[in-house]
């Protein structure tokens, strides 16, 4: 049974796992639902997250002031990362539970903006069609990896993204998600708007026959953490008023970059917030 917040009309809502990030300083809460929606809500929309995880997550704190509901689940999806000279290894501990068409309110079906954003395959991707008036968003990391039995996470190839790529009006992805420069090609000829991010080195935005490329803005980064989130919800929001990518692409960069200048979300937001209101 879902546990809900109060109910209404959503601008921006998120599906996928909040979730537990194991770090040498302690547990620190992750997943996009939980950043990306702190950054709707600064960027003033009316913010919900549907999830799933233990009802007694402290974590769930991170997500005070958002309208959210919550499937129960025995376990809290946990991920612990190693930096290593040879790059990131990334271990999975535990899943909560799947997210399906069913648990979706119905309320919420009207949002005007919808952000899959899986991060351990928890979404099932049919849930795309309960919302045949939204914008849909699609940050599909969480479909592209797999884990052994030791939950050492690896990248795959996701069979559904041949179907799915083309429900949805916006996939954004980034140079981690491809496996080879071919799948870049397909998933640019399934896909309405596809945005390929490459953190300070800008984005690509594949539209129709074009591929453009859109520039970042040099900033003195002091914490990259929640960068990407902070993009993918920049374009969205751009988007759903304006209809360009190349601008919402732009804005995106924008946002972005200026996030990765504080530390903390508290003091990202406030960065944020200011930038917005003298952005043109």
């Amino acid at each position: 049974m879902l546990e809900f917040t109060a109910m209404g009309q959503i601008d921006y809502l998120l599906i996928g796992h909040i979730t537990r990030d194991l770090t040498p300083e302690g547990d620190v809460v992750g997943g996009t639902v939980a950043y990306s929606g702190r950054i709707g809500q600064a960027l003033g929309l009316k913010t919900a997250v549907l999830t799933s995880c233990q009802p007694d997550y402290p974590g769930l704190q991170a997500l005070a002031g958002l309208e959210t509901a919550v499937v129960p689940a025995e376990e809290t999806t946990t991920f612990q990362n190693v930096y290593t000279p040879d790059g990131r290894e990334q271990t999975i501990y535990g899943v909560a539970n799947r997210i399906a068409a069913q648990d979706v309110p119905a309320a919420w079906k009207e949002a005007k903006i919808v952000h899959l954003a899986p991060v351990a395959d928890e979404v099932d991707p049919e849930i795309m069609r309960q919302f045949p008036g939204s914008l849909i968003g699609m940050t599909p990391q969480g479909w592209m990896r797999q884990w052994d039995e030791n939950g050492r996470i690896s990248p795959k190839e996701w069979p559904g993204a041949e179907k799915y790529f083309g429900l949805a009006d916006i996939v954004i992805i980034s140079q981690e998600d491809l496996l080879s420069t071919d799948m870049l090609f397909q998933y640019w000829a399934w896909s309405n708007i596809l945005v390929l991010t490459g953190g300070i080195k800008g984005c690509i935005v594949f539209y129709g026959d074009k591929a453009q490329y859109v520039p970042t803005i040099p900033v003195e980064e002091v914490d990259a953490t929640g960068a990407g989130d902070t993009f993918a919800t920049a374009f969205l929001f751009w988007y759903d008023q304006t209809g360009d990518p190349v601008k919402s692409a732009r804005f995106a960069n924008t946002m972005a970059s200026h996030s990765v200048t504080r530390s903390g979300i508290d003091n990202v937001i406030k960065k944020l917030k200011k930038k917005l209101k003298t952005y043109k």
